[in-house]
């Protein structure tokens, strides 16, 4: 069933997706030389950015906080990515071949999002932007406290499901943000 979030979803993913596919052309897979760890650390530059800029209330560089949250989004696809292509050592993969893995971590992550939104009511719509990043960067607390364990945990989720709450976080912010439209 379509619902109002689910459009808004698969807009907002659709402009990241295509921001992807145009760096992968740019610059290729150069993101593959980096570790998980490095990964998270590029998110949450991003987020402490917003988050930042939210408290400060004015910034002095001029991109919008909107082409942070997508850069979360993109980084936590790019961290998913990383974890499929553990295995295969290459440094360039083309966007043809990535463009599937892409789409099945969106489509996972869009089903937790539906799940948790079923359960929730779409209690994030109520919810304010600042809080949002104040739970993105929490995710990625506790991220590095899982990297740093070695990707063992004890009772608690793991990564994949760490970087797929905060892509719908994000996306969530760029809903109440109108970047979708």
């Amino acid at each position: 069933m379509e619902t109002q979030t689910s459009n808004e979803y698969r807009e907002v993913i659709s402009r990241c997706k295509e921001l992807f596919r145009k760096k992968t052309i740019d610059y290729g897979t150069a993101w593959r030389i980096f570790r998980l760890s490095s990964i998270t650390d590029q998110i949450f530059i991003k987020a402490q950015r917003i988050r930042s800029i939210q408290e400060k209330g004015s910034q002095k560089v001029n991109d919008p906080i909107e082409d942070d949250f997508v850069g979360i989004i993109n980084y936590c696809l790019i961290a998913l990515l990383q974890i499929s292509y553990l295995k295969d050592e290459r440094m360039e993969i083309p966007f043809e071949e990535l463009e599937s893995a892409y789409d099945h971590w969106v489509n996972e992550t869009r089903g937790l999002l539906e799940n948790k939104n079923h359960d929730y009511g779409e209690a994030w719509r109520e919810m304010r932007v600042s809080s949002m990043t104040d739970i993105i960067l929490m995710k990625l607390l506790r991220t590095k406290q899982i990297e740093d364990n070695q990707g063992q945990t004890l009772v608690s989720e793991g990564i994949e499901a760490n970087y797929q709450d905060m892509i719908n976080y994000a996306v969530f912010c760029l809903i109440k943000l109108d970047y979708h439209v």
